[in-house]
């Protein structure tokens, strides 16, 4: 783990809310009352102004350490002052079996415990509301706080002093307290009891669903925390899958790259399904395809590239005047203007995401031949625009092109359209599929093949080195063995490698030449250099990235090629998801280390 990030965050959630905690326990950002809410803790993006938080202030304090329980998303924090006074802290969301369904409310429990001496502390909280503005109203209740918004109320209900958390006012931790945030409803148990049991049962239901998970050998700690994390980035309810929690970490230093990830791009919610899937963790996938039969509803649609994590809910982009931005640099964008872009790889898209469930025999419903004739209609649209131009997997906003792997995805979902109905008996609609898969295979080789660079381009008629074009064959659009796919791994670990590094693209775009390092293009590069017969030099890329991860093993979108520093928002599925898959493509065989030994 690389100490120090400004990124050191932990994730907390319960599949409906998440919230960002810093290592000294101060709550910096919490969307209320669902992931793409009014962020009424956005300290991460307040700038220079204390405001949008919740924390414990220790007198004295000299020391910090903060972890997950084991095999959790429960986060346990020590802080300890210069007199040996040590006050333990402990954040959830509930999450667990009652009344025989999950029980995750919008809800974020803290527990606050005296562990040695006699600890003086104080509570602050400060909530903002409408992206950074004060709360209208502030009311005491006999054992609760209102902060009332414009829309919503944030309710705290608890067993400290409610004066002293009003005035911010230092005291002595003599007993444990709890704090509760939720929506406007009383509390009707007995809190710390509650609390407690909340805490109970939450730590088993996520310890008992790690034990179902189907790790590799190596890197099972990295592996089971990226499952968790990813987990955490399911919207239950809907089934939607976010790219990340936050919106607006800029992807480097300085720049307009700023962009709003808490909505569900069909591309990153494909890689999410089939990492949890190769770890068994088949649930979410079920879910999501759930979620996809109300976004695909409109078999003549245009399918945008991302969506609301409840379908239909308008993504127009605006900025946050209220906010100052991570570190000072804005803007705050709120939504996401590339839901209007034409992306063609979504068809692709949501067609892989949707072939397990046509062969996996664990299901408790397997897809049938209703689902396969609700996937044809993207086929056909798939099969239409696969060599037309767009804005592509980086989704450029000032221009569009035919795009290699765009073209390939739309490829992939004619080729699984023809597997899945081959599954399904169909022979004529299998030829049917496969037909229309070979002519497009014949146009990508043929179009995105540069003789000046001895390799496949990002783009039809451009010389531009593209990273993600190293995802073809793990798609199967041409075997690893193939010479052309390893000219192009080659040229693309000479070009567009930065200290070490693999850049998604080195060429400018609408923000000028990029400066960061897309981490997940480094899991790509891993995994074909692995397929390639490079298998070293693979695991020493994978590692290196590994040993970036913050302090909770959490990776964002970017890593800067000459600090290693973290950069864009955070926890980005992209990345999760690539430990899990690269994990897997490189770890040793727990046949070989059981019979070789370790």
């Amino acid at each position: 783990m690389n100490d120090g990030q400004p990124l050191d965050l932990a994730l907390i959630g319960n599949c409906r809310v998440a919230a960002l905690i810093d290592s000294s326990a101060r709550v910096v950002w919490w969307c209320f009352p669902r992931f793409d809410g009014d962020p009424v803790f956005c300290r991460l993006l307040s700038g220079s102004e204390e405001k949008g938080f919740t924390d414990v202030v220790l007198h004295d304090q000299v020391k910090t350490t903060s972890s997950y329980a084991r095999n959790t998303a429960v986060l346990e924090t020590f802080l300890e002052d210069e007199h040996g006074a040590i006050v333990k802290i402990t954040d959830f969301m509930p999450r667990f079996g009652r009344y025989e369904r999950v029980f995750r409310p919008p809800q974020f429990v803290r527990r606050i415990e005296p562990v040695a001496g006699l600890p003086r502390i104080a509570l602050r909280v400060r909530p903002a509301f409408n992206y950074g503005g004060k709360p209208a109203q502030v009311v005491i209740g006999s054992n609760h706080i209102r902060y009332v918004g414009d829309r919503d109320v944030l309710r705290l209900s608890t067993d400290a002093p409610l004066s002293f958390i009003a005035g911010e006012t230092m005291f002595a931790l003599t007993r444990p307290l709890t704090l509760i945030f939720g929506v406007d409803e009383p509390f009707l148990s007995e809190i710390d009891s509650t609390a407690r049991d909340f805490e109970t049962r939450t730590l088993v239901y996520w310890r008992e669903w790690v034990r179902t998970l189907g790790v590799p050998f190596e890197w099972q700690g990295e592996v089971i925390r990226a499952a968790i994390t990813l987990k955490l980035c399911s919207f239950e309810e809907t089934g939607a899958i976010i790219a990340a929690h936050t919106t607006s970490i800029p992807e480097a230093p300085g720049t307009m790259r700023n962009w709003d990830y808490r909505f569900c791009w069909l591309r990153d919610a494909f890689f999410v399904v089939a990492a949890l899937n190769r770890l068994g963790a088949t649930q979410t996938m079920e879910s999501y395809i759930n979620y996809l039969t109300t976004v695909v509803a409109d078999p003549d649609g245009v399918l945008s590239p991302l969506h609301s994590i409840v379908p239909g809910a308008p993504l127009d982009e605006r900025l946050a005047e209220n906010l100052e931005g991570f570190g000072g640099q804005g803007p705050v964008r709120i939504g996401n203007a590339a839901a209007e872009q034409a992306q063609h790889d979504g068809y692709g898209s949501v067609v892989l995401g949707a072939k397990q469930m046509f062969v996996d025999h664990r299901l408790p419903k397997m897809g049938d031949e209703a689902l396969f004739r609700r996937l044809e209609p993207l086929g056909e649209r798939a099969a239409k625009l696969a060599l037309t131009p767009d804005a592509g997997i980086w989704e450029y906003r000032g221009r569009t092109r035919v795009h290699t792997y765009s073209a390939t995805l739309c490829w992939a979902a004619c080729d699984r359209l023809s597997q899945i109905a081959g599954y399904l008996c169909l022979p004529d609609r299998s030829a049917y599929w496969r037909d229309r898969a070979s002519v497009i295979r014949r146009a990508i080789l043929e179009g995105a093949w540069s003789e000046k660079r001895g390799a496949i381009v990002g783009a039809f008629g451009h010389d531009d080195l593209d990273a993600s074009v190293l995802m073809i064959a793990d798609l199967g659009l041409l075997p690893p063995t193939d010479p052309r796919f390893v000219m192009t791994v080659a040229a693309i670990g000479r070009e567009l490698k930065r200290n070490g590094r693999i850049m998604r693209y080195t060429a400018a775009d609408d923000f000028g030449e990029p400066e960061t390092a897309f981490i997940v293009c480094n899991f790509w590069y891993a995994d074909a250099l692995a397929a390639i017969g490079k298998r070293e030099q693979a695991r020493e890329v994978f590692q290196d990235i590994l040993s970036h991860s913050n302090k909770y093993g959490l990776l964002s979108e970017d890593i800067h090629p000459k600090t290693g520093q973290l950069w864009g928002n955070i926890p980005q599925t992209y990345s999760m998801a690539g430990v899990i898959n690269s994990a897997m493509h490189l770890s040793n065989r727990w046949e070989d280390a059981w019979w070789r030994g370790w």
